[in-house]
């Protein structure tokens, strides 16, 4: 017969996660719970600690699955632990409650509840334990607002509520709320306003109504805010960024898409869901703060670009906004077809005459282009006539005058927007010196719900970069541009609808290379422009809109 010392050895060597001892077994097969399967341990397990669900979970080794199931799966990528969606977590763990015979208590009446702090806490930022940095099961603090990893007795968070005091935690997944070190579920609808915060959530009633709410909410700090039009973090010297994204949320149809998550749930780009988030935390209406911090969709951007575009770096929003819409449509589309909510919105067709001296050079490939036509020689010039696809058009601006005025002044020219428009009439020619000398004529054959706009105001030589400061005249309101750009339509209905609003206007100030980047936007609810520069947002006059340096518009057409 063992002594006690003995089968306390054996308990500790049993908590270490090691074979069990066949004595222990036979002494306890009465008090314990009948084992899951026969004989054997569940793979993948740690039975040592009964609180301790998978905070030390590891990623699966020369590809086994490391849990036991397919519940939680990780890759590893450069050493870094990296989570692949899942929503099974909080499910395998209380399978695994349950196997072992223990139940996780819930209750209502948390003695600790009073301890939650709201204005500590920020989800904006990645999911990420400030301790392990693993993203695997990270529950927040709502007594300081860190994240910690697991809630089993080895864990992080469980440390961390013995050494502080802290006992309240949430899952930021599952969106449960636990008491620690006690280790019971917390149910109390008073923590439903958290929940939101963590996940905001619309129905389809909410996303129909929300360009007719006028109410403002209020932040926690007792400043108001309005719903949409929040500021965003300049994390550094990402406004780029921040003035595509407040263009991009004036864009209803695009809005309303990723503001219901199930639109986009068959998706598995991380791109798409953190665009998706940050929607939703710009225009929720119980924020407890008044501005968002984009912090997880710029790492996604990062991510995506192969950091073409990246913190701490200025880039420019046009081949932002080029990129970010091209990268969406391509994670969000389909194979049964071709079409996203991004081409639905802002994609035209151009017709192309392209003019080219034929000087014995073979006959070029249109590799990008679509729709290629049939080439045509007349005195050695080569023809070719196709159409392609566009998301947005550059419109070319007037160089600047070389000399002063007698006050010693630069003069700023002014150009009227129908001006640079011809360039798509079909019949003004541009010259085009690479890939090679040609002469082209644009044609908009079909128009977009949505136009984008944008004026080539920098250029690039071997020394420096130059900025143009004509200034762009435009209307707010009704640019109507079948008075400009002949449009072949077949009916009648068709052809009424050319004409445009503008929702949104972005602008450069300063040098070239340096400046800043602001947007005015306008509210729908009350058709009130705003100027927002990252967290300023202050109301304006359309008069101020036309009198800035305009780099890309967006114009919704007349329904």
């Amino acid at each position: 017969m063992s002594s006690k010392r003995e089968h306390e050895g054996n308990a500790s060597v049993n908590v270490e996660g090691f074979e069990s001892d066949p004595k222990r077994q036979k002494l306890n097969e009465h008090s314990l719970p009948p084992p899951a399967s026969e004989g054997t341990l569940l793979p993948g397990f740690n039975y040592g600690d009964v609180d301790d669900e998978d905070n030390h979970r590891r990623p699966p080794v020369n590809g086994s699955n490391g849990d036991g199931g397919d519940n939680q799966k990780g890759v590893q990528n450069g050493g870094q632990v990296e989570e692949v969606e899942d929503d099974d977590d909080d499910d395998l763990e209380q399978g695994l409650y349950q196997r072992r015979g223990y139940e996780i208590e819930v209750r209502r009446d948390c003695p600790y509840l009073d301890a939650v702090n709201r204005q500590v806490l920020d989800f904006d930022f990645e999911k990420f334990c400030s301790l392990s940095l693993s993203n695997l099961n990270v529950y927040a603090c709502l007594v300081c607002g860190k994240y910690y990893q697991g809630r089993g007795k080895k864990s992080h968070a469980y440390t961390h509520s013995l050494e502080a005091g802290h006992h309240v935690y949430i899952n930021l997944r599952t969106e449960k709320v636990y008491c620690l070190p006690d280790g019971y579920e917390i149910s109390d609808p008073s923590l439903d306003d958290i929940r939101h915060v963590l996940n905001p959530r619309f129905t389809e009633e909410q996303v129909e109504q929300i360009d007719k709410n006028k109410q403002w909410s209020r932040a926690l700090d007792g400043s108001d805010y309005l719903p949409g039009m929040v500021g965003l973090n300049n994390i550094k010297e990402t406004d780029f960024v921040n003035v595509t994204i407040q263009s991009l949320m004036r864009v209803t149809p695009l809005r309303n898409f990723f503001l219901i998550p199930k639109n986009y749930q068959h998706c598995k780009s991380p791109l798409v869901h953190r665009f998706g988030e940050l929607t939703r935390k710009i225009w929720h209406a119980r924020n407890f703060k008044g501005q968002v911090s984009p912090h997880e969709f710029l790492q996604a951007v990062m991510k995506a670009s192969k950091k073409r575009f990246r913190i701490g770096a200025q880039s420019d929003p046009v081949e932002f906004m080029s990129w970010l819409l091209n990268k969406l449509h391509g994670d969000l589309r389909t194979s049964k077809k071709n079409s996203s909510i991004i081409f639905e919105c802002f994609q035209g067709e151009l017709e192309v005459v392209k003019e080219i001296p034929n000087k014995g050079i073979e006959r070029i490939e249109n590799g990008d282009d679509q729709n290629t036509g049939a080439a045509t020689e007349n005195n050695g010039i080569v023809k070719e006539t196709y159409k392609m696809p566009f998301l947005m058009l550059g419109l070319d601006l007037p160089p600047p005058p070389l000399f002063k005025d007698v006050m010693e002044k630069n003069i700023i020219p002014q150009v009227p927007l129908f001006n640079i428009l011809k360039k798509f009439d079909g019949e003004t020619i541009t010259e085009v010196v690479r890939p090679r000398i040609s002469r082209m004529r644009y044609r908009v054959t079909r128009l977009p719900q949505y136009l984008i706009l944008h004026m080539q105001r920098f250029t690039k030589n071997n020394f420096f970069v130059e900025k143009n400061p004509t200034l762009v005249n435009f209307p707010v309101k009704n640019l109507e541009l079948k008075d400009y750009i002949p449009l072949s339509t077949t009916n009648e209905s068709e052809r009424l609808r050319s004409k445009y609003d503008l929702i949104a206007n972005i602008v450069h100030d300063g040098k070239p290379g340096e400046g800043s980047y602001r947007v005015f936007v306008q509210r729908k609810s009350e058709e009130q422009w705003y100027e927002m520069q990252d967290l300023h947002v202050s109301e304006t006059l359309p008069q101020m809109v036309a009198l800035s340096e305009t780099y890309m518009q967006i114009y919704e057409q007349h329904q």
